[in-house]
């Protein structure tokens, strides 16, 4: 590694910095590590809350100096991160980041990576805490797991911590993740054990619970008694681009609704937990997500709705469909798109539907939580021309423009009654002028000081999984018929419509 000069990152003034350790990244040449996670850790140096003794080893099976890895992720950094960047910080971090080639399923690359470690925390000063990463393909989340486990790098000498960052997805069914859940619990404690989802990074998502639970003007009005249903979009402008080879195995249920959907259906609905520590948290989380009535055989083909995506345009540009995109079988039956309807069988929520939808090549990227409330019990402008009252609407703005707004009905100036919807909005931009996160940065700094609210445990893994499976178990014996059934820059096939219809109601499409 080069020579470090005096320069030191800037002191903190707010927030707890991570501990002191060492940051192995495995599958270090990838995406993910360009896109997010050297960007985030570059935030959090700005942000004051990285530790002074840090230093980052990235491995992967590519043939590369630590100098040229180095050259490349300063090279990519001005690219994708959310903020100027600043030369002096960057140098600070440069100075830590070392290389090393291998070969995940080799023993041999671990008793390396477990010198090199020692090495580090010599140099360095970090006291023997490592966070692993493994931003690799599935198939990798276990056997990385078991060699780090061989190589005795998940024991924990005193004062020292090891944890293993999980990726998703997490099992491609129950029987997977169970199976999953069993290998890496043989060789970590749960609470080695992170699970990321970097939707829970995002600041909407974890605005949620200080919003429910810190306001007393909403939390009286959570329930059945004055909520009419729930809608939760994801929605994606873009196609499968380059993830062709991964979709063909995966499909946007398995992709997105065990995990992201899943985990904001959760924090919408959940009880509050008896303090904000993380096991109270992640019970409520998972207690949720066991009420979730399981859909029988017979009830899916009306309760869920699977498309993919045909030619079409989206703004000026015309696009191929899914069957056409690189590394899909031209005759595919794999979902780019799902929609459902959901059950929760508790008091509170007894009645109210969660409709939920995710899909690739809608006509708006657009992640929201969409709360419909009742309307009033009488209508009490029988002799104006008011003939209706809206339903008041709550929205949780996730991405692009995270933020919330509140719809009303507000009287039109003038003589003559008449009622017209009108919205408070509230953006964190424009309130708190903060520069946008990337959505890692408190995922990774929480897996730093060691603490686990943002993260699925193995139970809850599990209980998302035992709602998706009889979906998927249905749709595998009976192949759609219709593919491809919605074109691209729409908003679904016309059955999402009817799941909606068919209860009087109808999606929120901004």
């Amino acid at each position: 590694m080069p020579s470090q000069d005096t320069f030191q990152p800037p002191a903190n003034t707010e927030g707890k910095p991570g501990d002191p350790c060492v940051f192995v990244i495995f599958g270090a040449t990838g995406d993910l590590t360009k896109r997010l996670l050297i960007p985030s850790l570059y935030n959090l140096l700005a942000a004051k809350l990285m530790p002074k003794e840090f230093a980052i080893i990235g491995v992967s099976n590519a043939q590369m100096s630590s100098e040229d890895f180095r050259k490349q992720l300063g090279k990519e950094l001005p690219e994708f991160a959310t903020v100027k960047v600043d030369p002096e910080l960057w140098k600070w971090f440069d100075q830590r980041i070392t290389y090393m080639e291998g070969d995940f399923k080799d023993p041999a690359t671990y008793q390396k990576l477990k010198t090199q470690l020692a090495a580090i925390d010599k140099q360095q000063g970090t006291p023997g805490s490592y966070l692993f990463y493994t931003a690799v393909s599935p198939v990798f989340f276990g056997e990385i797991v078991k060699q780090l486990a061989a190589a005795k790098l998940t024991e924990e000498p005193k004062g020292c911590w090891r944890r293993v960052i999980i990726e998703k997805p997490f099992g491609h069914d129950l029987d997977s993740a169970l199976a999953l859940n069993r290998e890496i619990g043989q060789c970590l404690s749960e609470d080695q054990t992170f699970r990321i989802d970097h939707y829970l990074g995002k600041e909407t998502v974890q605005n949620i619970m200080a919003f429910r639970f810190g306001n007393g003007i909403f939390e009286p009005v959570w329930d059945r008694r004055y909520i009419n249903h729930v809608q939760i979009t994801v929605g994606e402008t873009v196609g499968v681009e380059h993830r062709g080879g991964y979709y063909e195995t995966s499909g946007a249920l398995r992709d997105m609704v065990p995990n992201h959907i899943l985990q904001l259906v959760a924090l919408t609905a959940m009880e509050p937990p008896i303090s904000f520590d993380s096991e109270p948290v992640r019970d409520e989380k998972t207690k949720l997500l066991r009420a979730i009535r399981p859909l029988k055989p017979e009830e899916v083909p009306s309760w869920a709705v699977r498309g993919q995506y045909g030619p079409g345009t989206m703004g000026k540009e015309q696009v191929p469909g899914y069957r056409s995109e690189p590394q899909v079988n031209p005759n595919s039956a794999v979902e780019t798109y799902v929609a459902m309807k959901l059950a929760i069988d508790n008091w509170r929520w007894e009645g109210v539907p969660f409709y939920l939808r995710t899909g690739k090549r809608m006509a708006t990227r657009v992640t929201e939580i969409a709360i419909r409330f009742k309307a009033p019990p009488l209508l009490l402008f029988r002799q104006t021309a008011v003939k209706q009252i809206e339903q008041n609407e709550l929205v949780l703005h996730i991405q692009p423009d995270e933020g919330i707004s509140l719809g009303f009905s507000a009287k039109i100036p003038g003589p003559v009654v008449k009622l017209e919807a009108v919205n408070m909005n509230f953006e964190y931009a424009d309130y708190f002028g903060a520069p946008p996160s990337i959505g890692y940065e408190t995922l990774l700094l929480d897996c730093m000081i060691g603490d686990p609210t943002l993260f699925q445990r193995a139970d809850t893994v599990d209980a998302g999984w035992r709602v998706v499976d009889p979906i998927l178990d249905a749709w595998k014996a009976n192949p759609p018929k219709d593919f491809p059934n919605y074109p691209a820059g729409s908003w679904g096939p016309r059955a999402a419509d009817e799941l909606l219809e068919r209860d009087h109601r109808k999606w929120r499409n901004t």
